[in-house]
Order: structure tokens, then sequence, then C-alpha cells
């Protein structure tokens, strides 16, 4: 069976429609609303036969017919048309984004934040993988007789503060001392060249003064850097889904709250899906993802090496060119808000 420019023509305006009013698009709605330059028969045939093709379905309880998973697909890859985001929607991103410009983590759940804001959609937002992240200065700061802050900034802007107990009396001439031996040794490595090698050995051999400290802070350390490699999951707006009529149903909604629960198991699917503007549609989704549900992400970078990973979850139904368009400016910002900083600081 041929699927010829008509019956694409109509499958858009079904999809289109159907999108927009949530109702099952029949014949008659067609001929009414689209100027198809057929009759009402006509289009009923076209829908059979996109139907007995698989690009569409039909409820049970009503004559006009909703996009299958494949409908979708060949919509989101040929039909869908390009949406231009309007001037002041690109405004209010980049300058909500880009106002009081805060470290990496901040930056990203805030990103998170505003995703969902706009799109009326569950939004996530991870951080980049760190192995390769460059390690600019390592601190710590003394709160008081029994306790330090462990500081360690990366070149992408990430901050780790880490509290620690020290079961002996200080000076702030040793932690100074032992802030500058560290930032010393490690600043300009990776995270992951910083942990091949044997960071408390490395401190065998310093003066007597420090070597108590050391070994309270030195197991720490390592351990901070190893949380530092891991990857933080943002979200927003997670009952967001239940303003759509499809989650109206509670067992949807009790799966669908189950899953969001579930984030190890959603940041690894998000980590593992590939790099770019990325859409997949209800049974294209891994197992962690409902069929229920489409999926769209993109990825942002940092000084060009680390890639991290923005997007939307939602109903099926969604505006794919208007949110994908959305998702693309605002990693195309992320981007440039890290490019900026990055310049400022080498500067």
């Amino acid at each position: 069976m041929d699927l010829n420019e008509r019956k694409l023509r109509i499958l858009q305006a079904i999809i289109s429609d159907f999108i927009r009013t949530g109702e099952p698009v029949g014949s008659r709605t067609l001929s009414k609303k689209f100027d198809m330059g057929v009759s009402p028969a006509t289009i009923r045939n076209e829908m059979a036969d996109l139907e007995e093709m698989g690009f569409l379905t039909h409820p049970h309880t009503s004559a006009g017919r909703i996009p299958s998973d494949k409908g979708y697909r060949l919509y989101v890859n040929s039909l869908m048309e390009k949406y231009e985001l309007p001037a002041e929607a690109k405004q209010v991103i980049a300058s909500r984004l880009n106002d009081n410009f805060m470290e990496l983590d901040k930056t990203i759940e805030r990103a998170a934040n505003l995703l969902s804001e706009i799109t009326n959609l569950t939004s996530f937002a991870i951080t980049p993988k760190q192995d390769e992240d460059i390690l600019k200065y390592i601190n710590i700061l003394p709160v008081d007789k029994n306790t330090v802050v462990l500081m360690i900034v990366s070149e992408s802007g990430k901050v780790s503060n880490t509290a620690l107990h020290i079961d002996f009396p200080y000076t702030e001439e040793n932690i100074t001392l032992l802030s500058k031996t560290l930032t010393y040794n490690y600043r300009g490595k990776t995270i992951s060249q910083a942990l091949t090698g044997n960071i408390i050995k490395d401190f065998e051999n310093d003066m007597e003064a420090m070597s108590k400290l050391a070994e309270n802070i030195m197991p720490n350390f390592v351990k901070t850097l190893e949380n530092m490699l891991n990857v933080d999951l943002y979200m927003s707006g997670i009952t967001n889904i239940f303003s759509t009529p499809e989650f109206n149903d509670i067992e949807r909604a009790r799966n669908f709250l189950e899953m969001m629960s579930k984030k190890d198991d959603l940041t690894k699917t998000l980590v593992n899906r590939q790099n770019g503007v990325i859409i997949t549609i209800g049974d294209e989704n891994s197992e962690e993802i409902l069929p229920d549900c489409s999926l769209i992400t993109a990825t942002y970078h940092i000084d060009g090496k680390l890639v991290g990973k923005i997007g939307v979850i939602g109903p099926k139904r969604m505006r794919y060119d208007e949110i994908t368009s959305i998702v693309e400016f605002m990693t195309e910002n992320l981007t440039n808000t890290f490019k900026l900083t990055d310049g400022k600081e080498k500067e």
C-alpha cells in the first residue's frame, strides 16, 4: 500500500489536531478544519488505509482516529514543521538562565525548573560525568575546634563542600599549608587522574606537624573526589503530568509516580542516551520509561568536553515541535553560559 502525498497530508492533519485538542479525529472534522481538496468519503478511505498500515488507531468508544507510536514517529521524523520560538520567549529563557550565574549544580537545577515552568511538563537535567573535569583548587576552612570544611572546586564550576570532624587540635597555619599543598599537587589534573595515584601515600613524607591532620583529611579527600564523579539528577514539575487527560487514570498516575521515584534507574537511562536531540516515543523507551510516555532529551557542553543532558518526559500527545525547540534553545544557552563563564575566569 502506497504512503502517498495525500495520505501524508491527512496523517499530518490528524496528528496536529489530536495534539491540540486531545480528541479523536474523524473525517468530518478534517474536511471542515483542513482544506484537503477531497470528499469526506475519500478521507475516510485514506484513514482506513493509514490504520491498516499501522499509523493510526482508534479508541473503541469513538469513530475517530488517534496516532499510533508509529504515526508519531513518522510525524516527528518527516512531517513536523520547524517551530520558531518567539523572540520574547528566547529573551526570557536567556535572561533567566544567565541572571546571577551560580555554580554548575545550581545553574543546572535552575534550568530544570525553568524548563518545567515553560513546557508545563515534568523536566529533568543531569550534570555531566566528571571524569575529565579538571581540579582548580582545594581549600580547607576552619569552622570550630573540631570541624573543618573541605572545599574542592573544578574548572567546570562544580563545587563540593564537605564538613569533616577532626579528633585533635589543629592550627590555621597547618590547614592553610595543607590546602596549598593539595592545590599544588592536584591543580590541573582531572578527577580521574587524581584518583589514579595513591593520594594517601603521597602525603606520608609530609612534615610532622601536618601528619595527623593529613591522616584525618586525606581519606575524606579521596571519598569526595569519588563522589564528584557521580552525576546529579534534578527533576521539576512531576505533578504536571496530572494536568493531562491521559493521566487522569489512577493506575497510570501511580505508575508514573513510581517511575519518577526510581531516580537511579532514570539517571542511568538518561546517561546512556545518545547525544544530540533525541526523541523516543512510547515503546521505543527503555523498560524504566512508561510506554504511555515520550521522552525528549538534548545535550549541553561545558568547555567542549563535559556533556550533560536536559529534557522533558510527558504523554505521547505533546507539542513535539514547540517543546523540541525550547529544549534545543535551552541547551544552546547553557553551553554558551558556561563558555562565557569559563572565558571570564581564564582572562
